[in-house]
């Protein structure tokens, strides 16, 4: 069984696994995540753009820019670039030793951590031993900082990792940048929470109303550069300068700064010159994202379209849908308002002939009442004896008529 265990070994023993194999780090998971998302959904849209027949070019550069916008908000705000230094120093690994390791150190500073890295370099023949560490420091509170140098020391990690976790973490006799990196990381955060809820809303007006997607495309590129220049301006006045065993570890600003300042920049200048165009030539801008592809977003259009609308709709001759409770309601509210309305002003009689047609074909309550003169006062005998004489009359002109046309 020896001789299965032990193939392909130098010493000649079975694996033991009574400590940790601990690996050096060489990459943020949650970055990795975030840039592993923005790439799928990047990817599939590279897929499916062939098929885009029209505003191909606005497409692509709106679709392009917003994912690279969202990847740098999320990717600066996770990332411990905003202020680094790096550089090459003999020095202890343990304090008050006589014994010097060459090395390279750098600190990584982020909005709301600092990244201290130690790795071993090989000097001529002599090779160095395994030391490759990245040790991270929070000041998410105000006492963080603090606790978390008393950790280190009690874990004893190298001296020049804690020479410079030092600095940040003392708070007084002028240690104090570790209060001012906390507090620019803590605005500059907050500016870069705020873009991105300005990139969603940008998204969800790019797809619904582009002229206004453009305008908070101008909004997420004005914060991003406030965030940008609030963090350079926050900065200590008296730059930190950490220096070990003679080497001097100089700080400068880094690659999330200078990636959300470009950012920053591209999103507000592309903004600016979609709503300048908007205004000059409106409803030109649309993407193939739109819900209303091709149809312009204006009030004006929305407005008159609908009068248009409703005017096809009160003369057209076609089938109408019965009423439905709402509208039966309305109409009786209506007729009652009406009827409200005839009582203040009067009774319309309906029935009433202004002018009637001069015909002997009328009844007595079609004919006009009119008074008659003093002393001259006739009874209904009268009226009717009229009435039947003129229907008499009448008759026998239409049976002469009759006779003229049979006779030859």
């Amino acid at each position: 069984m020896k001789g299965w265990f032990d193939a392909f070994r130098d010493d000649g023993a079975p694996t033991l696994y009574s400590f940790s194999n601990r690996t050096p780090v060489t990459g943020d998971v949650s970055i990795v995540a975030v840039c592993v998302m923005f790439a799928t959904v990047y990817l599939a849209f590279l897929v499916i753009f062939p098929g885009v027949r029209k505003q191909k070019f606005t497409t692509f550069t709106t679709v392009t820019l917003s994912l690279f916008v969202g990847l740098v908000i999320l990717v600066s705000r996770l990332g411990s670039g905003w202020h680094v230094a790096q550089s090459t120093i003999v020095a202890p690994y343990r304090a008050f030793s006589r014994e010097k390791l060459p090395a390279r150190i750098g600190a990584h500073i982020g909005l709301m951590h600092i990244n201290i890295t130690l790795t071993a370099l090989p000097v001529g023949n002599w090779t160095p031993p395994d030391i490759d560490f990245n040790e991270r420091f929070s000041w998410n509170q105000a006492n963080d900082m603090g606790n978390s140098y008393r950790d280190a020391l009690q874990r004893g990690l190298p001296y020049p990792i804690l020479t410079v976790a030092e600095y940040f973490s003392l708070g007084q006799e002028g240690f104090a940048w570790g209060g001012q990196y906390r507090a620019a990381g803590y605005y500059a955060s907050i500016l870069l929470w705020a873009s991105f809820a300005a990139w969603l809303l940008m998204n969800l007006l790019l797809v619904a109303v582009p002229r206004y997607g453009a305008y908070t495309m101008t909004l997420t590129g004005a914060l991003l550069i406030g965030a940008s220049i609030g963090y350079s301006s926050m900065l200590p006045k008296r730059p930190l300068t950490i220096v070990i065993e003679g080497a001097r570890i100089d700080f400068h600003l880094g690659w999330c700064f200078y990636l959300v300042l470009i950012a920053g920049v591209l999103c507000f200048a592309i903004g600016l010159v979609i709503s300048i165009i908007d205004l000059v030539w409106p409803h030109r801008f649309s993407t193939i994202l739109e819900v209303y592809y091709d149809t312009p977003y204006d009030r004006h259009v929305i407005l008159e379209e609908s009068h248009d609308v409703r005017y096809r709709k009160r003369n057209s001759k076609g089938l109408e849908e019965p009423p439905g409770l709402g509208s039966r309601i309305l109409r009786r509210l209506s007729s009652k308002t009406r009827d409200q309305h005839t009582d203040k002003m009067g009774i319309e009689n309906r029935g009433f002939q202004h002018d009637v047609p001069k015909s002997p074909w009328r009844y007595p309550f079609r004919r006009a009442q009119q008074t008659p003169p003093q002393g001259i006062q006739r009874t209904i005998s009268q009226d009717s004896t009229s009435s039947i004489a003129s229907a008499a009359a009448m008759s026998q002109s239409l049976h002469k008529v009759a006779l003229s046309r049979m006779l030859p």
